[in-house]
């Protein structure tokens, strides 16, 4: 593995200059730097348990023995931070609506970590140019925007003595949306970024003060302890609504590796394969032990867009600082007694932005959606997953996502061809 060198004199970066992947300040600076990591992803990595309802603990352990995983088999030369990633929160929470529990979800993230590394695999054996032709933006971007969309009304959810979502506590809700919005549009850089930690903290208070929020809860939980770990339970009924994530985790993780190689002007196309794998890793023992699948962040990236250290000493100091937070059960208990207002203020913010996500792919490689190739799958599947269509096979049931994908996969690729035979194909 490779060490870091010192740059410069560990002190400053000159103008126009950059700390490489395999260079790294002084240590204390470097440590000041892993934090700043730590706070960058943990509005996001902390969001997905409190709404999935997985322990915080542990889902901050596997975030960071995940970012350990990545930055070796990436051998220290691909800066990253793998936090929970936000398009494992609509499986999850349909596996639980469909009568599966925590143990039945954490098999299908199990299933979609093994998949991923598969594609990894085979990604570094034979190159990446078969994703681009199986996955192309408009079905990128269709697929990524119906998981975000297929949350809206579980952000809304109900009211009630078993009430959920923003339903549940318009007040606390209001105030984190509000706060939320204005964070992100009065602040700049690091702060800026933590809009949505700004956003549930002041929902919290508000509900606190309501009278909300469980304070038993928080009382009882030990001080210092282990994370809770819990085993995956086989429940193959549920595992085709987590493997349209599986491409979702694709898209991020090539996205990832490209906007790193464009801020650090070194090729990183070698490293896609490594980068998948060690994610569906990431993912696979984060399923067998408890935690909620995982990323690669962009709340991280823009740290480094920032500070212009790319150097992966700080994410070896972020992935310890994750390590040592996993180890407060008051913490974590305190992440898991947010109200259901506050989450569902949250979720309003959050699964539209995922949503939009989707039209950011579209956007940045010029879909055209004069080209009915794109425009009819893209429009078939998002009104099904919109929709949260459903369809029962047997024993099995497939909900929004899961049909709503297909029906972009298997319209796009026979219209492709079609298009083809007949001459009718326009410009993508």
């Amino acid at each position: 593995m490779a060490i870091w060198e010192l740059h410069g004199n560990g002190k400053t970066i000159a103008p126009g200059d950059v700390v490489k992947p395999l260079e790294r300040l002084a240590w204390p600076r470097t440590v000041a730097m892993g934090m700043q990591h730590v706070v960058a992803m943990a509005g996001a990595t902390l969001t997905v348990p409190a709404i999935t309802g997985f322990p915080a603990t542990t889902t901050l352990f596997f975030s960071g023995v995940g970012t350990i995983l990545f930055l070796i088999l990436t051998q220290n030369r691909l800066p990253s931070y793998l936090g929970s990633s936000f398009a494992f929160i609509a499986p999850i929470l349909a596996a639980k609506t469909s009568g599966g529990d925590y143990s039945a979800a954490l098999f299908g993230i199990l299933v979609a970590g093994i998949l991923l590394a598969i594609v990894g695999g085979i990604v570094q054996v034979a190159g990446s140019g078969w994703i681009n032709a199986f996955m192309p933006p408009a079905v990128q971007g269709a697929v990524v925007m119906l998981i975000g969309f297929n949350l809206a009304s579980a952000a809304w959810g109900a009211k009630g003595e078993d009430g959920f979502g923003f339903a549940a506590g318009p007040l606390a809700g209001t105030v984190t949306v509000v706060v939320a919005v204005l964070v992100a549009v009065s602040l700049r850089g690091l702060l800026g970024r933590l809009s949505i930690l700004a956003g549930v903290l002041a929902g919290y208070i508000v509900a606190l003060i309501q009278g909300q929020v469980d304070t038993a809860v928080i009382s009882k939980a030990d001080l210092i302890g282990l994370p809770a770990f819990h085993a995956p339970k086989p429940d193959w009924s549920i595992v085709l609504m987590f493997v349209p994530v599986v491409l979702v985790l694709i898209a991020e993780n090539v996205g990832h590796v490209k906007s790193v190689a464009t801020m650090t002007g070194q090729n990183y196309d070698g490293a896609i394969g490594k980068a998948l794998l060690a994610d569906g890793l990431a993912t696979t023992l984060a399923g067998l032990g408890g935690g909620s699948g995982t990323t690669t962040y962009a709340e991280n990236i823009g740290v480094m867009a920032a500070t212009k250290i790319y150097s992966t000493a700080v994410y070896w100091v972020a992935a310890a600082t994750a390590l040592v937070l996993s180890l407060f059960p008051k913490f974590g208990a305190a992440i898991g007694a947010i109200p259901p207002g506050v989450l569902g203020g949250a979720g309003v913010v959050l699964y539209g932005m995922i949503g939009l996500l989707g039209a950011r792919i579209w956007i940045d490689n010029k879909v055209n959606f004069a080209n009915p190739v794109n425009l009819f799958p893209a429009a078939a599947g998002l009104i099904m997953g919109i929709a949260n269509a459903s369809f029962a096979i047997g024993d099995m049931e497939l909900t929004g996502i899961v049909v709503g994908t297909v029906v972009v996969f298997v319209l796009y690729h026979p219209m492709r061809w079609i298009a083809k035979i007949r001459g009718t194909d326009v410009t993508n």
